[in-house]
């Protein structure tokens, strides 16, 4: 098969819903724990979608409270400004790209994968001395590429699938080979057309190969905690593959084997719960 060109991804971009005011809002003040319950509160409530998933989730058997929140605010004070952050990314995943399970793709399989992947990278991030709301936020988001593509060019996207497992090969060579692009630039056009914080879109763009001279670490995170996830089998795909990962890799994030064993027993404890608490 002959490789195509490389598609002009601005159509597919374009066509994109923009994320909400206040999801965005939410995410541009990822790091500052400056911003107050009130004013959180007041942020949130502009947002249906998000305002019920708040009281879901604060009133969810998650956090075995005998309080029952009734008011948005009450429910920001049961669950803190972090996870506030990673309960709107979740929203945005959710209400934005939800064609992908018409075009027949696995949502749910990648799902699962995003959430393991946030948590990978928010342990990760907590034994590196990172921030692990970004981090967690940076692995939920890194395959958003992939929905994107799966939403939006949907035949050609099993077609790509299709490629994968006919070829035995990796879902990026599939991508490359069929669409001419992979779920990676895609996913860094959509992280610019939303305009996530820059760390977001590095994250983003590099979780399967870090870029020469990159000085950050959270793409370092999320490319380690991808291939962690994957390793760890809880999306439940059969065509599941271990990436290879960099030695640079695990010589910057200098953790030893007792360590990385630490962060995979952790998310294999939280996997279940937040996989059905952010479940819509």
């Amino acid at each position: 098969m002959t490789s195509p060109a490389l598609p002009d991804l601005a159509p597919v971009i374009n066509s994109l819903p923009s994320l909400s005011a206040v999801v965005l809002d939410l995410l541009q003040s990822l790091g500052h724990e400056e911003v107050g319950n009130t004013l959180l509160a007041q942020k949130i409530s502009q947002d249906q979608a998000l305002s019920a998933r708040t009281l879901k989730l604060a009133n969810s058997s998650f956090y075995g409270s005998n309080f029952r929140s009734k008011t948005v605010h009450e429910a920001v004070a049961v669950l803190g400004s972090k996870t506030i952050r990673r309960l709107a990314t979740a929203s945005a995943l959710i209400d934005g790209l939800q064609g992908g399970g018409r075009s027949g793709f696995d949502v749910t399989s990648l799902w699962r994968h995003s959430i393991a992947t946030a948590l990978c990278a928010a342990e990760l991030a907590q034994a590196t001395d990172g921030p692990s709301d970004i981090a967690y936020v940076a692995g939920l988001l890194h395959d958003v590429g992939r929905l994107a593509l799966a939403t939006h060019l949907p035949t050609e996207y099993q077609q790509a699938m299709a490629y994968r497992a006919q070829h035995d090969c990796s879902v990026l060579q599939a991508e490359r080979q069929v669409l001419g692009t992979d779920h990676s630039a895609v996913g860094e056009a959509l992280a610019q057309h939303w305009k996530l914080p820059e760390e977001l879109q590095q994250a983003v763009a590099c979780h399967h190969a870090v870029r020469a001279g990159n000085k950050g670490l959270l793409p370092i995170i999320v490319l380690a905690a991808d291939a962690m996830a994957h390793a760890l089998d809880l999306a439940q795909d059969p065509g599941e593959a271990v990436p290879p990962i960099p030695a640079m890799v695990w010589s910057t994030l200098a953790l030893d084997d007792a360590a990385l064993q630490r962060v995979m027993r952790k998310v294999l404890q939280q996997f279940e719960a937040a996989s059905s608490v952010l479940d819509s």
